[in-house]
């Protein structure tokens, strides 16, 4: 690879690490080329993009980008693949997937909304991280769910009072 390529590739993923608030650091040495193909289809169909790169590339563009990356930079040694995603938990589910059948890719470290975890030990917590979408749901939920009992017990204590007072006059008659 020649400077000028190394350069557009710095360019790349600066760009990328920019634009993304949801980067994985992961190792796939040791993979063939027939697994690589098969987590990149994989990886592909659940929206997420990989990127293979020079750890000192990365480290360049991860310091051009801006953004804090605090000890994931440490994590960069060995192969390195990057992957990018919009939705923060599909590549921990991806990487779990593929893991049934494989060893590999290890979870180096992820950078999640400014949030650096570090470790293949920290999966399966990020595969059960909750969307924003999901939270905005739950929520939802929780707020309506008062007022919905509020409503029922009206309702039903309507019903009860009217069926008191139906008993009474009927035992005056």
């Amino acid at each position: 690879m020649n400077r000028t390529e190394k350069e557009e590739l710095v360019s790349e993923l600066t760009e990328k690490l920019k634009n993304s608030s949801f980067v994985y650091v992961t190792e796939t040495s040791t993979l063939s080329a027939k697994s690589t193909n098969e987590l990149r289809r994989l990886l592909f169909e659940s929206g997420i993009t990989m990127r293979v790169a020079k750890n000192t590339l990365i480290k360049l563009a991860m310091e051009q980008s801006g953004k804090e990356f605090g000890d994931l930079k440490n994590t960069l040694k060995g192969e390195t693949a990057l992957m990018f995603s919009e939705n923060m938990k599909s590549p921990a589910i991806a990487i779990k997937k593929f893991r049934e059948t494989s060893e590999k890719p290890l979870l180096k470290g992820a950078f999640i909304d400014n949030d650096v975890y570090i470790g293949d030990d920290q999966l399966s917590a990020l595969s059960k991280l909750k969307t924003k979408e999901e939270l905005i749901g739950e929520l939802i939920g929780l707020l309506q769910s008062p007022a919905k009992n509020v409503i029922s017990a009206l309702q039903s204590s309507k019903h009860k009072l009217a069926g008191i007072v139906k008993t009474l006059q009927d035992n005056k008659n």
